[in-house]
């Protein structure tokens, strides 16, 4: 049996090798470019005092409960953005993401995260084009193979023409899983049944569920505190072991634990 650390390398390399139909040469590049920018980025360090005032809204969060899957699930609600600097907002999308792969139960080959967008009062300045383009191209070139589906809770007509810009910019597999789902529609909330416990559950009643309990800040910024203690604690036994062997070739970033070429 592989260890855990042998099982998520073999689970980075697929995930890069389904992006790219297993043409190796391309996989091996996207790989490399994607160690490079998370040695120059470091995603995996970013902690909630960086990113706490682009998350006092709650315009998005890592919720706290899973799909029927077992998968985690990140929030979005576009009405409540309060931020006109992209750079902090990519940068706090990539923290939640980060924290979200952190959720990943490996040992059942867990790979993937449920996006659920709250259309409710959704204006075309709550995103802008430029925004959303930075977006897709982190999630799409740096976590390929992430997205289980992204479920698009009763997005307004003016919207429509948005998505049509905004899809050109995704790869085929990613628009696939793009999901319009309406409370209104039997046939869309069908999608919704399917993945998540809806009687008595935790989902939001936005999106057809029965939680309406309202984001809390405080609350949150304790779960995500918890969350960079054991991330740093990771690093920190990553640091010793390389301190213990010398000889010893240093891993990849957390969450990429491959070797440059």
């Amino acid at each position: 049996m592989l260890s855990p650390e042998k099982q998520q390398d073999k689970m980075h390399l697929f995930r890069y090798l389904r992006t790219v139909n297993w043409n190796v040469s391309k996989a091996v590049k996207m790989l490399k470019a994607t160690l490079k920018w998370r040695l120059g980025y470091k995603p995996d360090e970013i902690r909630w005092g960086d990113i706490a005032h682009e998350a006092e809204t709650g315009k998005m969060y890592l919720a706290s409960y899973k799909d029927k899957y077992g998968r985690p699930v990140i929030v979005m609600r576009p009405r409540y953005q309060n931020s006109k600097s992209i750079k902090d907002q990519v940068k706090y999308l990539v923290y939640c993401v980060e924290k979200a792969v952190m959720d990943l139960n490996l040992t059942h080959n867990q790979e993937e995260i449920v996006w659920l967008i709250d259309f409710h009062g959704f204006s075309i300045s709550h995103v802008p084009l430029t925004a959303a383009r930075e977006v897709m191209n982190v999630l799409q070139d740096h976590y390929p193979q992430r997205l289980a589906v992204a479920l698009f809770c009763n997005p307004p007509k003016i919207f429509l023409p948005f998505w049509k810009v905004v899809k050109n910019l995704c790869d085929q597999k990613t628009a696939e899983r793009v999901k319009f789902v309406y409370s209104e529609d039997p046939n869309t909330m069908k999608i919704i049944n399917e993945l998540f416990e809806m009687e008595k559950g935790p989902l939001e009643t936005a999106c057809g569920g029965s939680n309406s309990e309202e984001f809390d800040i405080i609350m949150y910024a304790e779960k995500m505190r918890d969350y960079d203690n054991r991330a740093w604690n990771k690093l920190s036994n990553v640091q010793e072991e390389e301190d213990s062997d010398p000889t010893e070739v240093p891993p990849a970033p957390l969450l990429l634990p491959i070797t440059a070429a």
